[in-house]
């Protein structure tokens, strides 16, 4: 990305590639939840993103896009996810503000906060194999590589990587939240559904910021 910056058009897109990736796999989100949860992960997420979208205003700041897009999460999406990517979105567009446009660093402080949010709310901490075990080390993984000077589409790109692997990580570890802690010992062996669908959330993030429209389009309400 030549410009390090995202505008409104950039989170709406966002917004909608996430949904895209959602839809597409929510599938087999939901053969993950079924393994160790209430088996509607995936169903409830691509019908909470699809509201987003629908939701998403024109001709606002990119903190009121990821707030609107929070929202109608919260409104649409049963279970706990709803809440929480709700609470994620809101708080990380309360960072910004009404700042036109987002910088590397503006973009950290926001992933940022919506990892507290998510903490705050769920009350989960790294290894208790829910979708905080994607957001943490994505949100190091990008603070990481702002530190080392990446710019924007770097450190996305450092972030989503990180988001993959943390997913991949929680196939090991016994849940300590959540419905599947109820399953002890037999939550191992499967990865937690919340934790891949940060990591597609985040895979989207990437490929906005990598987009050579990026930083400038004119793409708000894209889906």
């Amino acid at each position: 990305m030549s410009t390090g910056s995202m505008d409104a058009g950039d989170f709406a897109a966002w917004i909608g590639r996430t949904a895209e990736r959602v839809s597409a796999d929510a599938e087999r989100l939901t053969r993950l939840d079924a393994a160790i949860g209430d088996g509607d992960h995936g169903l409830n997420l691509d019908r909470g993103f699809r509201a987003a979208v629908e939701a998403l205003p024109g001709d606002v700041p990119p903190g009121k896009v990821l707030i609107a897009a929070g929202r109608a999460i919260v409104s649409k999406t049963g279970g706990a996810s709803g809440p929480l990517y709700g609470t994620a979105l809101r708080r990380a567009g309360k960072v910004f503000g009404d700042a036109a446009d987002v910088d590397a660093a503006a973009l950290g402080a926001a992933l940022r906060a919506a990892l507290e949010g998510v903490q705050d709310l769920g009350k989960a901490a790294e290894g208790d194999k829910t979708m905080v075990d994607a957001l943490a080390p994505a949100v190091a993984a990008y603070e990481a590589a702002l530190a080392d000077g990446s710019d924007l589409a770097g450190c996305a790109r450092a972030a989503a990587d990180a988001a993959a692997k943390g997913a991949d990580d929680t196939v090991p570890m016994r849940a300590r939240k959540g419905r599947a802690s109820y399953l002890g010992e037999r939550s191992e062996g499967h990865m937690d559904p919340g934790a891949s669908s940060t990591a597609l959330v985040l895979e989207a993030l990437a490929d906005i910021a990598e987009s050579p429209d990026a930083g400038g389009s004119d793409a708000a309400g894209e889906g």
